[in-house]
């Protein structure tokens, strides 16, 4: 999967930073390393499907981010959190 660029809402940023204590700079680094991709569910429009890309940041934090891959091959950020013990073991296995 090739992303362009990150689509960010002035709300979710908010909502990283106050409810997963994750940094714009975070995200960006995840999507800079070639994170793992996953399909996680159909979107409401034709061909915008929701996926995660599980990666770690360049200080080694282990992030799972959630996001729209938009028709243009942008993705818009929905959510971004520590991954789980067993998204972890996923992430290291790929």
């Amino acid at each position: 999967m090739k992303i362009t660029d990150l689509i960010w809402d002035v709300k979710i940023i908010e909502k990283l930073e106050q409810k997963h204590n994750v940094q714009q700079h975070e995200v960006q680094e995840a999507f800079a390393s070639h994170p793992y991709f996953r399909f996680v569910e159909e979107g409401y429009q034709t061909d915008e499907n929701v996926y995660s890309a599980l990666e770690r940041t360049n200080a080694g934090r282990y992030l799972i981010i959630f996001f729209i891959h938009k028709k243009d091959k942008r993705a818009l950020i929905l959510s971004a959190r520590d991954m789980t013990p067993a998204e972890r073991k996923k992430y290291e296995q790929k």
